[in-house]
């Protein structure tokens, strides 16, 4: 399905970051999927190494997924740990891009991980928020805790990381 920005998207977008406005840009298909996902790895060439696509990407929701390949084997022929990793930390990038104004910045502080299953398949990312972030209520800086669940094909759940991110509003910016 390929949807065109309304007018009231347009108006909303000077609320977005430039990550996000781009995201809603592009076509809602494995085209624009695709070419979404090349800008970031080439923003961000660490992401690059489990080839992420970014599939959708809102406020308070990413899902990023990642073939299975042979640069994110490990030694025993699953999806490495690490690679697991860098998956759920690109997610959670983008759902911090997707609900943050450009007046706050936020960066990853600490990832809890817990590995649950072998990773045998390719593997999908949804990060998510349990509640909006209040950006009005962020003077100097808060915590913000992004739950990454990482699914293989089966829909089994192999990984899970809670990251917490620091969010504060930019130096300088008087838009609040």
């Amino acid at each position: 399905m390929t949807t065109k920005p309304s007018h009231t998207d347009d108006a909303r977008s000077s609320a977005m970051t430039a990550t996000y406005a781009l995201r809603r840009r592009l076509p809602d298909n494995v085209l624009g999927h695709a070419l979404f996902s090349l800008g970031m790895v080439a923003r961000v060439p660490y992401f690059g190494t489990v080839l992420p696509i970014v599939e959708q990407m809102r406020p308070g929701y990413c899902k990023v997924s990642a073939p299975k390949w042979f640069g994110v084997y490990n030694h025993i022929g699953t999806f490495h740990a690490i690679a697991a990793c860098n998956l759920a930390e690109a997610a959670m990038g983008m759902l911090m891009e997707a609900s943050l104004p450009p007046s706050h910045r936020w960066l990853p502080k600490a990832m809890s991980t817990q590995y649950l299953a072998k990773a045998t398949t390719r593997l999908t990312a949804e990060a998510t928020l349990t509640e909006p972030i209040d950006v009005e209520a962020i003077s100097t800086g808060t915590d913000v805790v992004v739950s990454v669940r990482i699914l293989d094909t089966h829909g089994t759940e192999v990984v899970h990381a809670d990251i917490t991110t620091w969010v504060t509003p930019r130096a300088g910016d008087d838009s609040r």
